[in-house]
């Protein structure tokens, strides 16, 4: 879900939170079983912006509903800005993917990408914020509403951005409100223990029909301003952070996460490794434009992007 920026995103300053170049891969671990009270925020979703020869290679794939409970949709948000996007969805993440110019103004842009890390449980968020700023961090409260096309929106979600500017990354935390849990038309499931907003509620179990089960690591390129404005959140939701030359290895709560500081003409979506509902015997090769998928053998799936 993409996240409006400026004159297009509602900033609540309160939000009722009281907000005070490397080469090797990311090493990706199966997708954790979570308990809530481990840590507070976990990978919920990622996007990026690629080239149109991409991601209409991606849109038009006959391979991915194969892959992926995989779909394009449009969807609107708070203020009735609306995005179309290419979702692949599995157990407890998922990844959206956009073409140049899918997106308006600097969003649209190539090598834009944007990272949502959510909460498992109702009322951690503002402690998230708080740890944010306690981080030197300035978050920025907002709620997003969604609008199903029948004029009737329903608040969707809270969240805290990093920044209020940014170069190519955005980055936020993020809480599912239980108004959205609560709107049939929404299709979430029952809760699983007491103020259960997750993403495995969240997200349908039409992964199972599929190869994909989960993301398990991502790796994204950045300008050092955005990188550093992203150390806060990660910090405050409990994740290991780990410090490398060329930037930041984020690992905990089942999706490993790189970011490299570069310049910004080489920011973007890199790649994108998943764990499977199976194993498979043999290596598939899929050719999406300027990016190749590889299955397996074994139970995980590897996405690169040139």
């Amino acid at each position: 879900m993409l996240l409006r920026r400026a004159s297009r995103m509602i900033l609540v300053p309160t939000l009722a939170l009281a907000l005070v170049g490397a080469a090797e891969p990311v090493v990706g671990t199966a997708a954790a079983e979570t308990d809530p009270q481990q840590q507070l925020l976990y990978y919920n979703h990622s996007y990026g912006v690629f080239d149109r020869e991409t991601a209409d290679a991606i849109e038009h794939s006959e391979y991915l509903p194969e892959f992926a409970n995989f779909s394009v949709r449009t969807s609107t948000g708070t203020g009735g800005v609306s995005w179309t996007g290419r979702y692949l969805m599995g157990r407890e993440t998922y990844v959206e993917l956009f073409g140049v110019g899918d997106l308006p103004d600097q969003d649209g842009t190539l090598g834009s990408t944007g990272l949502g890390l959510s909460t498992e449980r109702a009322g951690q968020l503002p402690t998230v914020a708080q740890r944010m700023a306690d981080e030197g961090g300035t978050p920025i409260g907002f709620i997003q509403m969604r609008d199903f096309g029948d004029g009737v929106p329903v608040p969707w979600f809270d969240a805290v951005l990093v920044a209020e500017t940014y170069d190519s990354f955005s980055g936020w935390a993020m809480e599912y409100r239980p108004e959205y849990f609560a709107d049939p038309r929404g299709n979430t499931e029952p809760e699983n223990y007491p103020g259960d907003v997750g993403r495995e509620r969240y997200l349908s179990d039409a992964y199972r029909d599929h190869l994909m089960r989960d993301v398990t690591g991502i790796r994204i390129a950045m300008t050092r301003r955005d990188l550093d404005a992203t150390v806060p959140l990660l910090r405050a939701g409990d994740f290991a952070v780990h410090t490398y030359p060329g930037g930041i290895l984020a690992t905990r709560g089942g999706t490993t996460m790189r970011f490299d500081a570069v310049p910004r003409e080489s920011a973007g979506m890199k790649r994108i490794e998943f764990s499977l509902n199976r194993p498979v015997l043999h290596r598939h090769v899929e050719q999406l434009g300027n990016s190749t998928l590889v299955v397996g053998p074994g139970a995980r799936a590897v996405w690169t992007f040139r």
